[in-house]
Protein backbone atom coordinates (compact mmCIF):
# COMPACT_ATOMS: atom_id res chain seq x y z
CA UNK A 1 0.00 0.00 0.00
CA UNK A 2 1.08 3.47 -0.59
CA UNK A 3 1.66 6.11 2.55
CA UNK A 4 -0.13 9.14 2.15
CA UNK A 5 0.32 12.51 3.47
CA UNK A 6 -1.77 13.94 6.54
CA UNK A 7 -0.61 17.31 8.02
CA UNK A 8 2.61 17.22 7.00
CA UNK A 9 3.59 13.57 8.35
CA UNK A 10 3.90 10.76 5.80
CA UNK A 11 1.25 8.06 7.01
CA UNK A 12 1.04 4.44 6.74
CA UNK A 13 -2.93 3.78 5.01
CA UNK A 14 -5.35 2.82 7.37
CA UNK A 15 -8.93 1.62 7.57
CA UNK A 16 -11.21 3.74 8.30
CA UNK A 17 -14.11 2.47 10.43
CA UNK A 18 -17.92 3.97 9.26
CA UNK A 19 -18.72 5.42 12.64
CA UNK A 20 -15.51 7.64 11.86
CA UNK A 21 -17.27 8.82 8.65
CA UNK A 22 -20.18 9.72 9.63
CA UNK A 23 -19.03 11.38 12.31
CA UNK A 24 -17.72 14.40 9.52
CA UNK A 25 -20.61 13.23 6.95
CA UNK A 26 -22.73 16.26 7.95
CA UNK A 27 -20.24 18.63 7.12
CA UNK A 28 -19.32 16.57 3.75
CA UNK A 29 -23.02 16.26 2.76
CA UNK A 30 -23.32 19.85 3.02
CA UNK A 31 -20.46 20.88 1.49
CA UNK A 32 -21.50 18.24 -1.45
CA UNK A 33 -25.01 19.30 -1.24
CA UNK A 34 -23.73 22.95 -2.11
CA UNK A 35 -21.65 21.81 -5.03
CA UNK A 36 -24.70 19.56 -5.96
CA UNK A 37 -27.16 22.61 -5.81
CA UNK A 38 -24.25 24.63 -8.17
CA UNK A 39 -24.20 21.93 -10.87
CA UNK A 40 -27.74 21.83 -10.88
CA UNK A 41 -28.21 25.80 -11.80
CA UNK A 42 -25.37 25.43 -14.62
CA UNK A 43 -27.09 22.75 -16.04
CA UNK A 44 -30.43 24.98 -16.44
CA UNK A 45 -28.31 26.77 -19.22
CA UNK A 46 -27.75 23.87 -21.59
CA UNK A 47 -30.92 22.30 -21.42
CA UNK A 48 -32.54 21.46 -24.30
CA UNK A 49 -29.90 23.27 -26.46
CA UNK A 50 -28.73 21.69 -29.79
CA UNK A 51 -24.71 21.12 -30.92
CA UNK A 52 -25.00 24.31 -32.77
CA UNK A 53 -26.61 26.22 -29.71
CA UNK A 54 -24.33 25.03 -27.55
CA UNK A 55 -20.58 26.11 -29.78
CA UNK A 56 -22.42 29.18 -30.00
CA UNK A 57 -20.80 32.95 -29.23
CA UNK A 58 -23.30 35.56 -27.93
CA UNK A 59 -20.85 37.80 -26.34
CA UNK A 60 -17.49 39.03 -27.26
CA UNK A 61 -15.97 36.66 -25.34
CA UNK A 62 -14.21 33.38 -26.45
CA UNK A 63 -17.14 31.13 -24.09
CA UNK A 64 -19.80 29.37 -25.20
CA UNK A 65 -22.04 27.22 -22.77
CA UNK A 66 -20.28 23.47 -24.47
CA UNK A 67 -17.10 24.78 -23.77
CA UNK A 68 -18.17 25.69 -20.30
CA UNK A 69 -20.15 22.61 -19.81
CA UNK A 70 -16.65 20.81 -21.07
CA UNK A 71 -14.45 22.93 -18.97
CA UNK A 72 -15.79 22.24 -15.62
CA UNK A 73 -16.20 18.11 -16.69
CA UNK A 74 -12.74 18.63 -17.21
CA UNK A 75 -11.87 20.60 -13.83
CA UNK A 76 -13.44 18.34 -11.78
CA UNK A 77 -11.44 15.13 -13.57
CA UNK A 78 -8.64 17.23 -12.88
CA UNK A 79 -8.99 18.12 -8.82
CA UNK A 80 -10.21 14.25 -8.94
CA UNK A 81 -7.01 13.56 -10.24
CA UNK A 82 -5.08 15.91 -7.26
CA UNK A 83 -7.05 14.03 -4.46
CA UNK A 84 -6.37 10.78 -5.75
CA UNK A 85 -2.48 11.62 -6.08
CA UNK A 86 -2.67 10.54 -9.79
CA UNK A 87 -2.25 14.54 -11.01
CA UNK A 88 1.09 15.21 -13.10
CA UNK A 89 3.94 16.92 -10.73
CA UNK A 90 4.82 19.55 -13.15
CA UNK A 91 1.61 20.85 -15.85
CA UNK A 92 3.70 22.98 -18.82
CA UNK A 93 2.11 25.45 -21.00
CA UNK A 94 2.67 22.90 -23.77
CA UNK A 95 0.76 19.88 -21.85
CA UNK A 96 -2.40 22.50 -21.99
CA UNK A 97 -5.34 21.60 -23.69
CA UNK A 98 -5.92 24.54 -26.31
CA UNK A 99 -9.19 23.06 -26.45
CA UNK A 100 -9.92 22.49 -22.86
CA UNK A 101 -12.46 25.71 -22.78
CA UNK A 102 -14.09 24.87 -26.19
CA UNK A 103 -16.62 22.60 -27.58
CA UNK A 104 -15.05 21.36 -30.63
CA UNK A 105 -16.75 20.58 -34.30
CA UNK A 106 -16.63 16.75 -33.82
CA UNK A 107 -17.76 16.80 -29.62
CA UNK A 108 -21.86 16.64 -29.27
CA UNK A 109 -23.44 17.98 -26.16
CA UNK A 110 -24.49 14.88 -25.20
CA UNK A 111 -21.28 13.32 -24.83
CA UNK A 112 -20.21 16.40 -23.15
CA UNK A 113 -22.86 16.08 -20.30
CA UNK A 114 -22.04 12.18 -19.99
CA UNK A 115 -18.51 13.23 -19.37
CA UNK A 116 -19.89 15.89 -17.00
CA UNK A 117 -21.92 13.79 -15.01
CA UNK A 118 -18.85 10.92 -14.70
CA UNK A 119 -16.69 12.95 -13.21
CA UNK A 120 -19.13 14.31 -11.27
CA UNK A 121 -20.28 11.21 -9.76
CA UNK A 122 -16.62 10.10 -9.24
CA UNK A 123 -15.41 13.29 -7.68
CA UNK A 124 -18.32 13.10 -5.19
CA UNK A 125 -17.39 9.54 -4.63
CA UNK A 126 -14.13 10.33 -3.84
CA UNK A 127 -15.09 12.67 -1.62
CA UNK A 128 -17.51 10.45 0.34
CA UNK A 129 -14.78 7.71 1.06
CA UNK A 130 -11.89 10.37 2.06
CA UNK A 131 -11.21 9.86 5.57
CA UNK A 132 -10.10 13.01 6.44
CA UNK A 133 -11.08 16.33 4.64
CA UNK A 134 -8.03 17.84 6.34
CA UNK A 135 -5.58 15.71 4.46
CA UNK A 136 -3.30 17.89 2.46
CA UNK A 137 -2.64 17.24 -1.37
CA UNK A 138 0.02 18.80 -2.90
CA UNK A 139 -1.02 20.80 -6.21
CA UNK A 140 0.53 20.08 -9.83
CA UNK A 141 3.19 22.88 -10.33
CA UNK A 142 2.00 25.42 -13.65
CA UNK A 143 3.45 27.93 -15.51
CA UNK A 144 1.48 30.59 -13.05
CA UNK A 145 2.16 28.62 -9.57
CA UNK A 146 4.16 29.91 -6.93
CA UNK A 147 8.48 28.52 -7.11
CA UNK A 148 7.50 27.05 -3.57
CA UNK A 149 4.57 23.70 -3.98
CA UNK A 150 1.51 24.44 -2.55
CA UNK A 151 -0.83 22.09 -0.46
CA UNK A 152 -4.56 22.11 0.09
CA UNK A 153 -6.62 20.39 2.29
CA UNK A 154 -9.39 18.35 0.43
CA UNK A 155 -12.23 20.65 2.25
CA UNK A 156 -10.02 23.47 -0.27
CA UNK A 157 -10.23 21.38 -3.30
CA UNK A 158 -14.00 20.94 -2.69
CA UNK A 159 -14.57 24.67 -2.14
CA UNK A 160 -12.49 25.33 -5.06
CA UNK A 161 -14.95 22.97 -7.34
CA UNK A 162 -17.85 25.30 -5.30
CA UNK A 163 -16.34 28.11 -6.80
CA UNK A 164 -15.58 27.06 -9.66
CA UNK A 165 -19.07 26.16 -10.71
CA UNK A 166 -20.63 28.85 -9.49
CA UNK A 167 -17.66 31.51 -11.17
CA UNK A 168 -18.76 29.69 -14.48
CA UNK A 169 -22.46 29.42 -14.17
CA UNK A 170 -22.43 33.01 -13.97
CA UNK A 171 -20.95 33.45 -17.62
CA UNK A 172 -23.23 30.29 -18.52
CA UNK A 173 -26.31 32.36 -17.50
CA UNK A 174 -25.50 35.84 -19.60
CA UNK A 175 -24.93 33.26 -22.41
CA UNK A 176 -27.70 31.41 -22.58
CA UNK A 177 -29.57 34.32 -21.74
CA UNK A 178 -27.83 36.83 -25.25
CA UNK A 179 -28.57 32.83 -26.96
CA UNK A 180 -32.36 32.79 -26.36
CA UNK A 181 -33.42 34.48 -23.67
CA UNK A 182 -33.83 31.60 -21.22
CA UNK A 183 -33.75 32.73 -17.81
CA UNK A 184 -31.66 30.23 -15.15
CA UNK A 185 -33.86 32.35 -11.99
CA UNK A 186 -37.00 31.14 -14.09
CA UNK A 187 -35.60 27.71 -14.55
CA UNK A 188 -34.86 27.21 -10.87
CA UNK A 189 -38.32 28.72 -9.44
CA UNK A 190 -40.16 25.86 -11.79
CA UNK A 191 -38.02 23.17 -10.29
CA UNK A 192 -38.93 24.13 -6.88
CA UNK A 193 -42.66 24.27 -7.44
CA UNK A 194 -42.42 21.35 -9.10
CA UNK A 195 -40.65 19.97 -6.05
CA UNK A 196 -43.62 20.79 -3.95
Amino acid sequence: MIPFRLRGQVREPRVIAISDLEENMPERDDLLALVTDQRTNFLFTVENLDDTQARARTTVSELTLGGLLKHLGLVQRSWLDVIEGTAPAKVDWADLDPDGNRMTDAEKLPELLEAFHAAAADFDRTVREEADLDREVTLPEYPWSPPEPVLWTVRHVLWHIFREITHHSGHADIIREALDGASTTAKMAEAAQKAQ
